[in-house]
């Protein structure tokens, strides 16, 4: 997925996104504005890598996190639902995993959980498990797998 399709994409139906990232620590907002024409389209992105950022800046409920952890799909889902009600987004995606190198057994290396919330939808949430492929490899296929999910849900919109 590229993100020039992405720009084209949010273009052609009038929309403007905000991503919410951890683990990618901005690439998916960078990637969406190296493209130009892209202040069109991209609203605002937030850098949360740390838990106290998703609360403060996302409002992901402490507790949240305490009971299933920052990698999890409803951190995913609350970074999502808050980037798209802290912004003037339409389409909010949001990743929260473990690049690594690292990891436990229960969220190993390469385990990333995503989140997408779109005005008047219901906020979809998915886990992928990339393998410990090294760390540039999981941002980069966390990146692309966000631009796809994002061009997924604009399909409907056209």
């Amino acid at each position: 997925m590229s993100a020039e399709a992405v720009n084209e994409a949010l273009r052609a139906v009038g929309k403007m996104l905000a991503t919410a990232e951890s683990c990618t620590g901005g690439l998916i907002a960078g990637a969406v504005t190296d493209v130009p024409g892209s202040s069109d389209v991209m609203d605002r992105g937030f850098v949360t890598y740390s838990n106290a950022a998703k609360t403060e800046m996302l409002g992901v409920a402490p507790a949240l996190i305490e009971t299933h952890g920052a990698v999890s799909e409803p951190v995913a889902h609350a970074m999502a639902e808050g980037a798209l009600s802290r912004s003037a987004a339409d389409i909010a995606v949001s990743v929260t995993g473990v690049a690594g190198p690292g990891g436990s057994e229960h969220k190993p290396e390469g385990v990333v959980c995503f989140g997408l919330a779109m005005e008047g939808r219901e906020t979809l949430v998915e886990t992928v498990q990339f393998g410990a492929v090294g760390r540039p490899n999981v941002r980069h296929r966390t990146v692309k797998h966000a631009l796809s999910m994002i061009l997924d849900a604009l399909k409907s919109e056209a």
